[in-house]
């Protein structure tokens, strides 16, 4: 069962991971008017915007790893308590 909770924690931690991404380009193209500045052939954006969208990506990205983490912990934790009961 252990090896299930870890292949379901890395399945939730992906579509969360591509769920965040979108929010985060959305929310940029909202606030800015502008397309993200991803990759290296767009030469129109600024350091700072670029900087500032790689800053906001990584904060939701580790937000979301922690968030995935503690809530398969907290699922495996609640599984074994429920098991041992029955």
């Amino acid at each position: 069962m252990n090896l299930f909770f870890k292949l379901i924690g890395a399945g939730v931690s992906l579509g969360a991971g591509f769920v965040g991404t979108k929010l985060v380009n959305k929310g940029w193209e909202k606030a800015t008017g502008n397309k993200p500045p991803l990759g290296n052939d767009d030469m129109e954006s600024s350091l700072r915007s670029a900087l500032t969208f790689e800053l906001i990506s990584a904060f939701v990205s580790t937000l979301i790893q922690v968030l995935a983490s503690r809530g398969t912990q907290r699922a495996i934790a609640r599984f074994a308590k429920t098991h041992d009961i029955v």
